[in-house]
């Protein structure tokens, strides 16, 4: 449920659960959702009358229903049309850059024993950035709600201060545009664009280890940030000393602030996730089958939400509003009996690629620089220990090269893996990076 007319739609059918057909469609027919944000659902009705109406007699209910669905508290707000193109005009500027992804807020975090001081450093961070905790430093594996409480900062610090600048990258996109800016002519853009923010988050940091140039640009950003007294938060896989081809100024100034790990959530709070996700959907699910997802599913909040999306979708393609114990493992039998995430070769060159600063046509076609042939090699190396293809389809991967070339460059790869160190750290990237798309 990522856009406000998906919201909308939830809280229209909580109320045809709460009142009669006719008010639904005398009072609400004819209603459109505006904005949800900072905690408020705007909506305009088509004149005053209504407007007073809904204001007067439904607040509570569709109070309610926001609760239901987000268990925390919204304000309501009614325009008419007349209202709503002044609304449009006094909405403040956006200085803020963070995506525009729904429910990652505190209130919407499922906190527990795995990711409580994690949390609690978050929500000291958003509510006195620059003053304490920076930079913030939270790493753990992938789909544990890292990029959730980092997008929550954001969040909270934006509506104390709409007019706070915010910026939030990826770590390989923070490489991509930096190269865009260079060849474009734009680099004092590029750093204006970054240095200047009040808050700066950065998502998946370990993509610019390795990269010296990215590593030289994010180096001076962060001192420009923090000398400023401006906030830095940073979320990764893995923690700074684990980051084997992380400059040591940048490790340095990753570890001067605070460290946090997430863990992987345990029985209560996966149960509890679970029943907050599903209603969102305003899909009741019975104790028995909270708990059979929360047994089967332990390491992933991510591929927990995924269940739960695919049961809203076995519900509703079946209109069938009972999920039962026996549906579930029908629903979600191949997400289970999957127990470990295997990536595709598609997968495992294009991370290949991403960490030599090349793309997944470089590894693919023929052209034989000392760097291309070595992270063409890597792939080979880890496509065949990862997926155990055989060489002959490997080699269809890479413009049908023939399976003894496979060979020799997977022999490669191990030789030096056992004479090499810095080999064998950046194989370990490599793998870490390909495992957190899982």
């Amino acid at each position: 449920m990522n856009s406000i007319a998906d919201v909308w739609n939830s809280v229209l059918s909580i109320l045809r659960e709460r009142m009669t057909e006719t008010a639904m469609n005398t009072w609400f027919a004819d209603c459109e959702p505006i904005d949800l944000s900072n905690g408020r659902l705007v909506i305009c009705a088509q004149n005053e009358f209504k407007r007073n109406i809904i204001v007067d007699r439904f607040s509570e209910t569709i109070g309610n229903a926001l609760r239901d669905l987000f268990s925390g508290s919204f304000e309501l707000q009614v325009l008419t049309r007349e209202e709503l193109e002044d609304y449009e005009d006094e909405k403040p500027d956006e200085a803020t850059d963070l995506p525009e992804i729904a429910g990652y807020t505190f209130d919407r975090f499922i906190v527990g024993p795995s990711n409580k001081f994690a949390h609690a450093a978050a929500v000291a961070v958003a509510e006195k950035p620059g003053k304490s905790y920076n930079p913030l430093f939270i790493y753990g594996n992938s789909g544990l709600g890292k990029t959730h409480l980092l997008l929550s900062i954001g969040q909270a610090v934006h509506q104390a201060d709409p007019k706070a600048k915010i910026a939030y990258i990826k770590g390989d996109e923070f490489t991509n545009q930096m190269i865009a800016s260079i060849r474009e002519g734009t680099a004092e853009e590029f750093r204006t664009k970054y240095r200047g923010v009040n808050l700066f988050l950065v998502d998946d940091v370990q993509f610019i280890a390795g990269k010296q140039s990215t590593q030289e640009e994010f180096f001076h950003t962060f001192n420009s940030i923090h000398e400023a007294g401006n906030q830095i938060v940073v979320t990764s896989d893995r923690p700074p000393i684990e980051m084997k081809q992380l400059d040591d100024r940048l490790r340095t100034r990753f570890e001067s602030g605070l460290m946090c790990d997430v863990q992987p959530p345990d029985m209560e709070t996966r149960m509890a996730i679970i029943r907050n996700k599903a209603s969102q959907f305003c899909m009741p699910l019975e104790d028995e089958v909270v708990a059979y997802i929360a047994e089967n599913l332990t390491t992933n909040v991510r591929q927990i939400e995924g269940v739960v999306n695919r049961l809203t979708a076995y519900r509703d393609i079946l209109n069938d509003a009972t999920i039962n114990i026996a549906s579930v493992k029908r629903a979600i039998k191949d997400v289970i009996r999957v127990g470990a995430y295997i990536p595709t070769p598609d997968v495992i060159i294009e991370e290949t690629a991403r960490f030599y600063s090349l793309t997944s046509e470089d590894l693919r076609g023929q052209r034989r620089s000392k760097n291309m042939a070595m992270a063409r090699q890597i792939s080979m190396y880890l496509i065949r220990s990862i997926t155990n293809l055989s060489l002959m389809d490997i080699g269809r991967e890479y413009e049908n090269r023939n399976h003894s070339t496979v060979l020799q460059s997977i022999r490669k790869v191990e030789e030096l893996l056992r004479t090499d160190p810095e080999m064998a750290d950046a194989v370990r990237d490599i793998t870490s990076n390909i495992n957190s798309r899982g």
